[in-house]
């Protein structure tokens, strides 16, 4: 069993299980005791404890990550070295790595493989920024959450860029993601990283990775070559302005990628606004995008002598019979026909001067041909036509054409440069690159300059902080700039989701035309976590203050009911005490909200059964009933304990007095006894309900006993006993009227 299981670490981490390990160290599950939560932790392997190097890189991994903040990038809670372990405490991810996902999945489309990528490139954007470089991006270390968020995890090989070292022997443990530079084992920047990305995006839109081989060794070689396929030979689904992403970013060449991962989301963006988008990579650098609206409007490049030449090496060539070569005749038939030994000299003759004829006409054919390909090629040099009869078409007249107004044109593909002139109008096209009248190849662009109108004088950045993100993007528009706007996101404590937190350049800085704005939108309140404390018993606004009192930005909802607690006092909650809580978690207290009231109704003079279910239905307790003699009829409500029409509890108690019918009138009785005994004498005892009220002695004859009745309830049993002698009993019952 690992050793480390079961321990905790510095009296606060309980270790619970692996789960993961790399070169470096173990991953283990863990909760933390201080806070009640679940956390990853990452131990240095025992054989690496007394490597010095190990151990440096270890810790400037965690200083490293724990500079860095993204939503997407796996946070760093804690580090610890200690006698018994070096470790970190990292951000548990409950989810599958991107690598299990494309397993499962097989090939992703387009919007997944675009929805996967912006996430991993912010979160490089934001480590780029603080001068670190992943160098070991892979789907393996992409964690996908079950919202479909990602995180870039496991920054095992990362360096601040300023140390300039290589990890060659590592990254060859990720030999199909690695940069050309990195399998040279040269120095890397940020851009090995966007490599990276690129060949991650490739994967996830072919299946494969773009090379593979028997070894990293052959791998790695591969990456130096360079010349992988294009994506969209192994899937012809990619949309051309992804696989020029891809491409751009897989560029060979470090200087042909994109210069940062920020200029990457750029034009993510832009492909995610508009997926039918071309990027032009060649244009001067203040042409905007070219966008292609219609399928029928793609550039096709201009045929060449060589892409002819291998269109036409590429038709199998069919054999046919020439002067030079007689028609060959059949397998069969040419087995046959065994060549003659020593042929008379007349045939070789015959032969050789059939040979020599073969070779006159061969020679005539070729010059003929060659002729034949010299007066074409003068044709087309002195005449202006092309050589493969491409459909030339005449470039219109664009200058002093208004940009908005112009029509489609189907033959060209139109790329506008809007520049101030002080000359010419907003929106007049005052200069095009090919001129008016030339002859050129359908399909070609034509870049034009529109003004822009006058020079503007000098205009500062607006105050658009706190401002939605589409107003803030209309208020800057307005300014006629024409800027561009890339969006960043970070928490935020003050300011709303989807507003914005701050610009760049800031608020008063002059700006120039076409420049980059970097909006910082709020994406909500930092995650942070902690445990529901104890409100129940508070009053609700004490409650209230308590829970905001945590700093986890909780929604609270109330649920009152009616109970004899106070009105106002919490009585129970979800979650309840104890539990984890984290940033924006719904609260719910229970809140008395009082007894319920009702209206006590009138019930006097009505059956008492009926009075009774009444009340039952109404909500209130069963009442009690309390019989009275009464001259009403019996089982009459005489009286109700609440006056009617009055509000009380529905849990108050009701007393009804009830009629039990006329009391009866109390008078003396007067019962005679028969008795006889030997000796002339006997005792008789007399019981009422058991308790005996009258004993007596009298002689043998009759005798009469006269009892008070205190009762006047009506029927009274009695019990006569008679002894003396031979005793006889006999039992004689009376009603209290008699």
């Amino acid at each position: 069993m690992d050793k480390y299981i079961g321990r905790l670490l510095d009296n606060r981490y309980e270790i619970l299980e692996v789960i993961g390990s790399g070169g470096m160290a173990v991953v283990y599950k863990a909760r933390c005791h201080r806070l009640n939560r679940l956390v990853a932790i990452k131990i240095l392997k025992d054989d690496n404890l007394h490597d010095e190097d190990f151990r440096r890189r270890f810790h400037a991994e965690s200083q490293a990550v724990a500079m860095l903040s993204h939503p997407n990038i796996v946070s760093i809670y804690d580090v610890s070295t200690s006698i018994m372990a070096d470790y970190i405490v990292m951000e548990l991810i409950e989810g599958i790595t991107l690598k299990q996902y494309m397993e499962k999945k097989g090939t992703l489309n387009w919007k997944e493989t675009l929805h996967f990528a912006i996430q991993i490139a912010k979160a490089l954007e934001h480590a780029h920024s603080r001068g670190i470089v992943h160098r070991d991006i892979k789907p393996h270390n992409v964690m996908v959450l079950k919202n479909g968020s990602v995180k870039v995890m496991d920054f095992g090989i990362a360096r601040l860029m300023s140390k300039g070292n290589t990890l060659t022997k590592e990254a060859l443990g990720s030999v199909h993601y690695i940069s050309p530079e990195q399998a040279k084992g040269g120095r890397v920047d940020s851009r090995s990283d966007l490599y990276s990305l690129g060949v991650v995006m490739y994967e996830m839109m072919t299946g494969r990775p773009p090379y593979d081989g028997d070894s990293p060794v052959s791998v790695a070689i591969q990456h130096i070559n360079g010349g992988a396929v294009m994506p969209t030979l192994l899937n012809p689904n990619i949309p051309g302005g992804l696989e020029q992403i891809i491409m751009k970013a897989m560029a060979h060449e470090i200087e042909g990628r994109y210069a940062s991962a920020a200029q990457m989301l750029s034009d993510m963006d832009e492909f995610r606004k508009d997926p039918t988008i071309l990027f032009d990579y060649n244009a001067p650098a203040l042409d905007v995008v070219t966008r292609i609206s219609k399928p029928s409007l793609v550039v096709q490049p201009p045929r060449t002598a060589e892409t002819s030449q291998e269109k036409k090496q590429e038709q199998p060539r069919r054999r046919t019979a020439t002067p030079a070569e007689p028609a060959r005749k059949p397998e069969k038939q040419k087995k046959k026909e065994q060549p003659k030994k020593n042929p008379p000299r007349k045939v070789r003759e015959e032969e050789e001067e059939g040979h020599s004829r073969v070779a006159t006409i061969a020679i005539v054919s070729c010059s003929l041909v060659a002729v034949m390909a010299i007066a074409i090629f003068l044709v087309v040099l002195l005449g202006g036509g092309t050589l493969y009869h491409e459909t030339l078409v005449t470039v219109p007249q664009l200058v002093g054409k208004n940009y908005d107004q112009l029509p489609e044109y189907e033959d060209f593909i139109i790329t506008a440069n809007p520049v101030f002139d002080d000359t010419y109008k907003e929106g007049v096209i005052f200069h095009q690159k090919p001129a008016a009248g030339e002859k050129v190849v359908a399909g070609t662009r034509i870049i034009i300059q529109v003004s822009m109108g006058p020079t503007p004088e000098k205009i500062l950045m607006s105050n658009v902080l706190n401002l939605s993100q589409a107003q803030a993007e209309k208020n800057l528009t307005d300014l006629g700039l024409n800027l561009k706007f890339q969006i960043r996101y970070e928490t935020s404590d003050e300011i709303v989701k989807g507003n914005v937190i701050r610009t760049e350049p800031e608020a008063g800085t002059e700006l120039s035309p076409g420049q980059m704005v970097t909006l910082w939108i709020s994406s909500g309140y930092e995650i942070k976590t902690g445990e529901m404390p104890d409100v129940v018993g508070q009053m609700l606004e004490v409650a209230q203050n308590t829970l905001d009192n945590q700093g986890l930005h909780l929604t609270i909802t109330v649920q009152e009911v009616f109970d004899q607690e106070l009105a106002g006092r919490v009585l129970s909650t979800i979650p309840v005490k104890g539990d984890p809580l984290t940033t924006g978690d719904v609260i719910t207290l229970v809140v008395s909200k009082g007894p319920e009231l009702a209206i006590m109704p009138n019930v006097v003079g009505w059956d008492f059964e009926q009075a009774v279910r009444y009340l039952i239905d109404a909500g209130f307790k069963t009442p009690e009933i309390m019989k009275v003699p009464s001259d009403k009829p019996i089982n009459t409500v005489l009286e109700q304990s609440h006056l009617a029409d009055t509000s009380i509890e529905l849990s108050s108690k009701i007393v009804l007095k009830v009629s039990s019918g006329p009391e009866q009138k109390k008078q003396d009785v007067t019962i005679n006894v028969s008795a006889w005994t030997v000796d002339g004498a006997c005792q008789v005892t007399v019981y009422r309900a058991g308790t005996e009220e009258y004993d007596e002695w009298v002689e043998q004859g009759t005798a009469s006993i006269v009892l008070k009745d205190q009762s006047g309830t009506g029927t009274v049993y009695y019990e006569i006993s008679i002894n003396g002698g031979e005793p006889s009993i006999m039992k004689v019952s009376f009603d209290g009227n008699s």
